[in-house]
């Protein structure tokens, strides 16, 4: 039989997974992306991959379901993971990248694969008798927005997702700020900002009163529609639940003494590293829709960031997924048209890995389409497979974005003794033991 070959929509983190995956599998694959010619409200860099919203990957740690997703993408050769760990920055028990650098080097890799041809333009619509992954991510373009409501015969969904500001290293005031990771683990790499309770009231009272920024021209019509996802929640949003909210969340002071006294503060901002070079720090967990200015008020505030230079301010951004359980079947497949897949946010992962994880699946199962090979399911067992499984199945009446986690991995048969931790590590070593056998199978 003749191979047959694919088109993959969108150069994001799904879509190159999935154009690497379907390219090594020796399929010839042309990647449409509308860089450089067009650019989303959210985007600036060229480069394929452009993180957005943070430059973490979260936790490394078996015991943490996006640490079990790492293994597992790093056994089925992600392109994705291979850069992150090329482009990695101290961050404790945590994997960041240079972001620069991370989408340089997929970049690079996907526009100098033998059997993958670009096509810089962008797609209003595709034949749907090629066998095509529709990997535009959460803010597609509104032509192709349009044409995939029709494509599917469904309502589509939208929400708001939010990114955090970006600080100069240098302009940070460490005689008020001190370096540590929560609970000591791994290098002390993260800038944490204690408060007090007088300097917290202070800074929560200013939170809450500040000024929000208008919605962009492209938001304005569906105003009306704005959902915020709790994973990607703008900090003064959150803030406006409670005067404790943040204590419990970004500013959970746990887990992180200062160093003069050796006890918790009230309150801890913590910045991550941005860069190989440590010279821009993120304020983790300050997605916000602020006004720059407010920002720049409000923030200042915080002990240390008193005269904090802002290399970017937080912004906020219109995101879009489908109704997945009613539209895709098994591996990211449309139920109505087999020949069309979607990949990434745009399904109802949530988080850069899990779109990494979709777009695996996508790729590898269009790409067996193209080889005449039956579509290979991954054991639900897996992180990837369960959240494949979450996508076609999970709560169609309300369907919600979903990061990776245990609770969407099928329960162990037996009791494991040592608590959540030992009952992870089991659930963990199962689900590798099941992906390398599965990886034998493709």
């Amino acid at each position: 039989m003749e191979t047959k070959s694919i088109k993959i929509i969108g150069a994001g983190l799904a879509g190159c997974e999935a154009a690497w995956q379907a390219a090594e599998m020796g399929v010839k694959v042309t990647l449409c992306e509308m860089k450089p010619k067009k650019f989303t409200p959210a985007h600036s860099s060229e480069n394929f991959c452009e993180l957005v919203c943070s430059n973490s990957f979260r936790s490394n740690q078996i015991t943490n379901a996006v640490g079990l997703l790492k293994e597992e993408l790093d056994i089925f050769g992600s392109l994705i993971m291979k850069s992150a760990h090329l482009s990695q920055v101290p961050a404790g028990a945590a994997l960041a990248v240079d972001r620069d650098k991370f989408s340089s080097y997929v970049t690079e890799k996907i526009k100098n694969h033998p059997n993958i041809t670009l096509i810089c333009d962008e797609i209003t619509s595709t034949n749907e008798n090629e066998i095509t992954v529709i990997a535009t991510g959460p803010l597609t373009s509104d032509a192709f927005s349009k044409y995939i409501g029709e494509l599917i015969g469904d309502d589509q969904l939208h929400f708001f997702d939010a990114a955090a500001p970006i600080v100069e290293a240098s302009s940070i005031d460490m005689s008020k700020a001190f370096f540590a990771s929560r609970y000591g683990k791994g290098e002390a790499c993260y800038i944490n900002c204690p408060m007090n309770e007088a300097e917290y009231s202070a800074f929560y009272e200013a939170l809450v009163s500040a000024k929000e920024a208008e919605l962009h021209d492209f938001d304005r019509d569906r105003q009306k529609e704005l959902t915020v996802f709790e994973g990607c929640m703008p900090v003064e949003v959150m803030a406006k639940r409670g005067r404790e909210t943040l204590l419990y969340g970004p500013l959970k002071p746990v887990g992180l003494p200062c160093p003069d006294t050796g006890k918790d503060a009230y309150a801890v901002v913590q910045l991550r590293q941005e860069n190989l070079e440590k010279t821009a720090y993120n304020l983790v967990g300050f997605q916000t829709h602020l006004t720059f200015p407010e920002q720049k008020r409000v923030f200042s505030m915080i002990p240390g960031l008193e005269n904090a230079s802002f290399l970017r301010y937080g912004v906020m951004h219109r995101n879009t997924f489908i109704n997945s359980p009613k539209v895709l079947g098994d591996s990211y497949q449309m139920k109505k048209n087999p020949n069309v897949f979607f990949a990434g946010q745009m399904t109802g992962v949530e988080g850069y890995l899990e779109s990494c994880a979709s777009g695996l699946v996508a790729g590898i199962a269009a790409a067996s389409m193209a080889l005449g090979r039956d579509i290979p399911v991954f054991p639900n067992v897996t992180a990837i497979g369960s959240l494949a499984m979450y996508v076609k199945n999970g709560g169609v009446s309300d369907f919600q974005p979903m990061n990776v986690n245990f609770g969407i991995i099928p329960m162990l048969d037996k009791k494991v003794k040592g608590g959540k931790a030992a009952r992870n590590t089991a659930l963990s070593e199962r689900a590798l033991e099941a992906a390398r056998a599965f990886k034998e199978t493709l």
